[in-house]
């Protein structure tokens, strides 16, 4: 189910024409190379599945060597020291694979040097979430149980986890069954039913898998460094260790309802075969996605639809495009049908009437979500420059103003805009209604995906104009009429910009040091403390008696509860 908007070959008439050989965008394109084989279908599904398999396994290495350091979770210089630690492991792994693009350019006249930005774009993906997962390790050293033990959400999806993994139902018909489902059967395979200790578990692989999953969902789209760059660092806003699935599902409804609408626009021009299937497999992943978490359904579903409209084949084939959306509506209710029908009938009667610290702040406001223990807030939201709006909201609506315009005619472009749009429309009709109905339907959580489309149109200008330049220096260059005997291996190429090679290599190292203090800084986020923010989540873990009825390692004082230290209450808004 790859969908490029990056081909050459057969590009439909909104994508721009590549520029000519020896003069690539400064971040390279999934384009066939002069001097390189073209590889079929077959071959490029087998280097998706290696590249699956290198991000995967690159996430399990620093969760795996953060469980042999000794230190205190607790302490604050330890846990300054476990994150050094971290950061060493994943800097000096990152440079490996950076090595090895750079050793694939010298060797063989580059031959392979296409294989090895695969691997590499890959491998940091996965090292950046294994990065987080690594800190959650050092948070929870100690201790059996998951973030916030037994109290809160995490007790609430222990408890009904349990209930399904037993043939009972859950406390919540509307929660999303997917994480019950898989929590229930992965304690009973690896922890003997106990669904508290095997949530630990799925907080950490969790958020290791979040970046190859991340990287997969936009390879779909774009080409390795791309998606690294344009797909992956804006997710690493998102990233969240205590309920990883809610962020994930978000960071990858995205790239698949883009690739979706572009698919749909290429399929009158597609045989009925390729349209139906692609279609299917479009529905059945959207309806693990919705068993997943359903929320960022609805704040996506008016921009979504709006771009299906605009991009429908209506020319060139409207009969192909009905079967596309058809196929896919069939294969969604076969997966997520019968949750659907649940949410329809009881989400009419489930009301949030729990009013949180965002709820009494600027609705407008959503550059960053405090969580539901915001700690020590002085003013909020923090005072602009420009009107009482800050400088980063001002470059998100600019950038949001200048992909349109660069990117009017790209599906990629409109629909994540269509998204954005969507989500702030239904944040302000729910927010309007808040005082009337005294619910608040979990509106604030619409800052997540606010955030992310608009950091993904600020990538993507810089997308855009890469193309265009590197269009004019291709054209320059050609009217210069340069020798093509004058490019030399990973060197300048006449007028324009440097080789691919060096940009490639530029771009990984600037990609490697940003995600590592990303990381870490999301990694800090959840290191035991008690300041009234998440840092509480693991400390409470610490705090609570174990099933065998002993105190964790390093409990405060060597005391410990049955339900841990509830101190937090104090702090719930």
């Amino acid at each position: 189910m790859t969908v490029s908007t990056e081909a050459s070959a057969g590009a439909p008439p909104d994508t721009p024409s590549r520029p000519a050989a020896g003069h690539a965008p400064a971040l390279p394109a999934a384009v066939p190379t002069p001097g390189r084989p073209v590889r079929g279908p077959r071959s490029r599904g087998g280097l998706l599945l290696l590249e699956a398999a290198v991000a995967f396994g690159a996430a399990l290495v620093l969760p795996v060597l953060a469980r042999s350091f000794k230190l205190d979770p607790l302490n604050r210089i330890a846990q300054v020291s476990g994150l050094a630690g971290l950061q060493l492991r994943f800097a000096l792994l990152g440079l490996l694979l950076v090595a090895a693009v750079v050793l694939a350019m010298q060797r063989r006249r580059g031959r392979h040097f296409d294989l090895a930005t695969r691997l590499a774009s890959a491998g940091i993906a996965g090292l950046a979430s294994g990065f987080v997962a690594g800190g959650v390790v050092i948070a929870l050293l100690g201790t059996p149980w998951p973030m916030f033990g037994l109290n809160g959400d995490s007790g609430r999806i222990v408890e009904w986890a349990h209930a399904v993994a037993n043939g009972r139902p859950s406390g919540s018909p509307v929660y999303p069954p997917l994480p019950l489902y898989t929590l229930g059967y992965y304690a009973e395979w690896f922890h003997g039913g106990n669904t508290a200790y095997a949530f630990k578990d799925l907080q950490i692989l969790g958020t290791a898998a979040f970046g190859p999953l991340v990287y997969l969902a936009w390879r779909m789209l774009l080409s390795p460094v791309r998606a690294l760059a344009f797909g992956v660092v804006p997710a690493f806003a998102l990233i969240d260790s205590y309920k990883p699935y809610s962020q994930t599902v978000l960071v990858l409804l995205v790239p698949v309802l883009v690739a979706m609408v572009v698919t749909l626009h290429r399929s009158g021009t597609r045989n009925w075969r390729s349209v139906l299937l692609k279609g299917a497999g479009f529905g059945a992943v959207l309806g693990v996605l919705f068993l997943a978490y359903s929320g960022w359904f609805l704040w996506s579903a008016a921009g979504v639809f709006f771009a299906a409209l605009l991009y429908f084949p209506w020319r060139t084939g409207p009969a192909k495009g009905a079967a596309f959306m058809g196929a896919a509506l069939g294969a969604f209710l076969v997966v997520a049908g019968r949750y659907l029908t649940v949410m329809l009938i009881e989400g009419q009667t489930t009301k949030d009437y729990n009013f949180r610290f965002d709820n009494f702040t600027d609705p407008a406001y959503y550059l960053m979500w405090r969580t539901d223990m915001p700690g020590e807030v002085g003013d909020w939201p923090p005072p602009g420059e420009f009107g009482g709006v800050g400088l980063f909201a001002l470059v998100t609506f600019l950038c949001l103003g200048a992909a349109i315009w660069l990117g009017l005619r790209k599906p990629l472009v409109i629909t994540i805009a269509a998204m954005f749009i969507s989500a702030w429309v239904m944040r302000m009709y729910i927010a309007s209604h808040m005082y009337e109905t005294q619910t608040v339907q979990l509106y604030t959580r619409t800052n997540n995906q606010l955030l992310y489309c608009g950091l993904i149109l600020c990538a993507l200008v810089a997308h855009l104009v890469s193309q265009r330049l590197a269009g004019r220096s291709a054209s320059a260059s050609a009217s210069a009429s340069a020798p093509a005997s004058a490019v030399t291996a990973g060197g300048s190429r006449g007028a324009g910009f440097p080789g691919r090679e060096g940009a490639v290599i530029g771009t990984l190292c600037a990609l490697l040091l940003l995600l590592g203090t990303v990381s870490s800084s999301m990694s800090d986020r959840f290191m035991p403390a008690q300041d009234g923010t998440y840092r509480i989540l693991p400390w409470v873990s610490h705090t609570i008696r174990m099933q065998d009825g002993t105190c964790p390692k390093f409990a405060p004082e060597g005391l410990c509860s049955k339900d841990g230290d509830q101190g937090w209450l104090s702090y719930i808004r």
